[in-house]
């Protein structure tokens, strides 16, 4: 039996345009809503996964505002079963403070009885970039740790991560219990039913304040957006007269012969 955590975070739905905050410290979600990133979604289907075929449990943690219960509740209605929320302004919080208090909600858990034997997370920070959090909350915790994994199994109490190398792909064996940050790519996220969207609505969230007194906080600059991809127009010709043009531009785009 192995009991799985994933840790999610409330960020702005990119497939909108990007606004940056007026601060420059994060993106703006007012105008375009908010949303779980692909990274996140793949590794609450691993640990799905992962929980039915050991027999465990997939649970889900979230530090944000109210309405990141909103998150945990898609999270919830994709298969996982409990659900805990720090509720906190995350402005405030730089990679490790989040690592910290994920880590101290972990440590709470097993003395209270529900162990997480593996962690996972996002890869990285689909709004802010950060990718320290998991390795950060491995090292709180003491605990292996493998980044960029696209796929993990358990087999005999070892957790199997595969992650995409430099020549191929690698295969490491953790002990558990481990933390894994985990890349869109490896599984097929699965789509919320209507009855899993019944039962997300009647799970009681456990609600924590934030367990630090003091934050480092992000130590970022600034965030910046890339420049707009230019665009060029080019007229071919108008009318029959462009036929020909185009016919060309079809062969050189091997479109046609």
């Amino acid at each position: 039996m192995t009991d799985v955590l994933v840790c999610l975070k409330r960020v702005p739905d990119s497939s909108g345009e990007v606004l940056l905050t007026p601060d420059g410290q994060g993106v703006d979600g007012r105008y375009v809503g908010f949303t779980i990133s692909n990274h996140e979604l793949c590794a609450v289907e691993l640990a799905v996964q992962i929980a039915a075929t050991t027999g465990g449990q997939a649970s889900v943690l979230t530090l944000g505002p109210a309405e990141a219960a909103d998150q945990l509740r898609s999270a919830l209605s994709l298969g996982c079963t409990a659900a805990t929320h720090v509720v906190a302004d995350p402005t405030g919080y730089g990679p490790s403070d989040v690592a910290a208090e994920i880590a101290t909600v972990v440590r709470d858990h097993e003395a209270e009885g529900r162990p997480h034997d593996l962690v996972l997370l996002g890869n990285d920070a689909a709004d802010s970039g950060d990718f320290q959090v998991g390795i950060r909350l491995a090292y709180a915790l003491g605990r292996p740790v493998v980044a960029g994994v696209s796929h993990v199994e358990i087999l005999d109490g070892v957790a199997v991560a595969h992650a995409e190398g430099p020549f191929g792909q690698d295969t490491y064996e953790l002990p558990l219990p481990a933390v894994l940050t985990v890349l869109e790519g490896g599984v097929e996220p699965r789509y919320p039913t209507v009855s899993g969207r019944m039962k997300a609505k009647k799970v009681a969230i456990e609600e924590r304040e934030p367990a630090l007194a003091e934050r480092v906080g992000a130590q970022r600059v600034r965030l910046t957006l890339p420049p707009p991809v230019p665009s060029q127009v080019q007229v071919l010709g108008e009318g029959p007269s462009a036929a020909d043009a185009v016919v060309k531009l079809l062969v050189d785009l091997g479109v046609t012969r």
